[in-house]
Order: C-alpha cells, then sequence, then structure tokens
C-alpha cells in the first residue's frame, strides 16, 4: 500500500539550505530569515486536487495543483515560475522553470517527508517529522 502524502509536518533537520537559496539569488537577510524558521508543511487532498501549504513565521506558501498539470507558482523568493509536479511511487517530483530550474523531491514514509531541493551543482536535503 502507498503511503497517505496527505497530513502535516514539521521540519527536524536542514543540509546546505543556505547555499541552496544563495543559488537562487536570494538575499542575505532573507536567507538568514529562512534559516532560523522552522516551517511546518500541511498537505491536503481534495478529489485529485493536491494543496501544499508551508508555513513559517515569515510568510506562508501555498501551491494547489493535479499530478502532472503545469501551474504557475509564486514562490517563497517573490519570483514567478512554471511548475510541474509528477508523482512516482511514495514521490512528489517538482520541477520548477524560471531564470532557473529548480527539482524538489518529497519523499513520504509513514513517519517522516524528506525534501531534496536541487538548484544548478547545488543540493539542499530537508526532513520533517509526521506529527
Amino acid at each position: 500500500m502507498a503511503v497517505s502524502f496527505v497530513g502535516k509536518y514539521q521540519l527536524e533537520s536542514s543540509e546546505n539550505f543556505d547555499e541552496f537559496l544563495k543559488e537562487l539569488g536570494v538575499n542575505f537577510i532573507l536567507r538568514n530569515l529562512a534559516k532560523t524558521s522552522k516551517p511546518t508543511i500541511e498537505i491536503t487532498l481534495d478529489g485529485d486536487t493536491y494543496t501544499i501549504k508551508t508555513i513559517t513565521t515569515l510568510k506562508t506558501s501555498v501551491i494547489t495543483f493535479k499530478i502532472g498539470e503545469e501551474f504557475e507558482e509564486s514562490r517563497m523568493d517573490g519570483k514567478t515560475v512554471k511548475t510541474v509536479i509528477t508523482q512516482e511511487g511514495d514521490k512528489l517530483i517538482q520541477v520548477q522553470q524560471g531564470d532557473k530550474e529548480v527539482k524538489i523531491v518529497r519523499e513520504f514514509t509513514e513517519t517522516h517527508l524528506t525534501t531534496i531541493c536541487t538548484v544548478g551543482e547545488i543540493t539542499s536535503t530537508r526532513v520533517y517529522k509526521r506529527v
């Protein structure tokens, strides 16, 4: 049986996130704020439409999508990009097309969500615990 993506997740650990943000062109102040925040991710499913809400003390970002359908996304850094999210087993794979291509792989288990974000040669891994 496949793992449910739906749930609430709290950030447990983060590796290389500052370098990832720097590669994206995020300024120093925003990077420092992002590094200190401990986001909560809430994922809901309504019919075949997913919503991923990332909640931080600074800002809440919400994306709503159907698997395989392109949509316009306003990223946390303020840039608007074209995004497609596909599913491979227990993974949601998000590709953002903008000034730089960004790939975000979300891998789900019964207890955790591991997010691997890649831009250029830089990869950041963030682990969230299911709450």
